[in-house]
This record gives C-alpha cells, sequence and structure tokens, in this order.
C-alpha cells in the first residue's frame, strides 16, 4: 500500500519558522511531482508549492521568498521549510505526490496542522 507520511507542524509565533517532511513508502516504481497543498479553517484547500521530478520549483505568490519546496530522491522524501510565518499560513498542510505504480495516480499525506500565532 502506497502511503505519503507526514511530519512536522505545530504552533509557532509570527515571524517563526517551521518545516514540515513527507515520506512516500509502500510499492510504487518512481516519484513525478511532489507539492503541498493547505486547508485553512473555513476555507477551500489550496496549492502551496510544488517541485517536478527535475527539480524546478513553484509556488503561489503569497508564500514566495519565504517557503523553500525540496525533495530528498534517494530517500522518496519532500519537505517545505516555512520562515517568517505569518498568522494567516494557519491550516491543515497536505503533501501530495504523484506516483508510478501501474498508472501515474495522486496520493495525500494525512495531513498536519500548522497554527501560527499573532
Amino acid at each position: 500500500q502506497v502511503r505519503l507520511v507526514q511530519s512536522g507542524g505545530g504552533l509557532v509565533q509570527a515571524g517563526g519558522s517551521l518545516r514540515l517532511s513527507c515520506a512516500a513508502s509502500g510499492t510504487f516504481f518512481t516519484i513525478n511531482a511532489m507539492g503541498w497543498y493547505r486547508q485553512p479553517p473555513g476555507k477551500q484547500r489550496e496549492w502551496v508549492a510544488t517541485i517536478t521530478d527535475g527539480g524546478n520549483t513553484y509556488y503561489v505568490d503569497s508564500v514566495k521568498g519565504r517557503f523553500t519546496i525540496s525533495r530528498d530522491n534517494a530517500n522518496n522524501t519532500v519537505y517545505l521549510q516555512m520562515n517568517n510565518l505569518k498568522p494567516e499560513d494557519t491550516a491543515v498542510y497536505y503533501c501530495a505526490g504523484d506516483l508510478r505504480t501501474n498508472y501515474v495516480g495522486r496520493y495525500w499525506g494525512q495531513g498536519t496542522q500548522v497554527t501560527v500565532s499573532s
């Protein structure tokens, strides 16, 4: 069974930093793009960042210059380094991966809470 297992998150004051991790495990051949989404309380899930299998990165405008997405292909892990956090960053963060099993499917992590206090 393919799983994306997240770690990190927690409570931090505005201006602080957190690092999220997401590791893929199970039976799959390759991982294509990986990324991060978040869902603020009472709002829709929104895309945050993507890193392709070639290492190209993309960010939503609101986190540019503050967040950095990276990946460790040897360990099938994607990271999200979050600096200068703001209260509006408060959300449940989900990692996502496009993994090839018998086909290319979208898999999601379990989500982790990030709370930024004023």
